[in-house]
């Protein structure tokens, strides 16, 4: 699995935790739906801008976002 796939896992993963859909989870971080399912779908290589954005979105640092199990394979 590549570091775009295990992003794309990691952004489902916690969205769904978080209950919201792709729709109100992009209006969250200001970033287009299409772009947000690209991303869970592995096939985005996204900026560190808009990891920013998706982390805070979360409530999380860019560091809480990688700390899971999916980057240390």
């Amino acid at each position: 699995m590549d570091i775009k796939e295990k992003i794309g896992l990691r952004l489902k993963e916690l969205r769904k935790l978080k209950g919201l859909s792709q729709e109100k989870f992009a209006f969250e971080c200001d970033l287009d739906r299409t772009y947000i399912a690209s991303i869970e779908q592995g096939k985005r290589n996204v900026s560190m801008a808009n990891i920013e954005k998706i982390s805070k979105a979360f409530g999380l640092s860019i560091y809480e976002f990688f700390n899971s199990e999916l980057f240390l394979k």
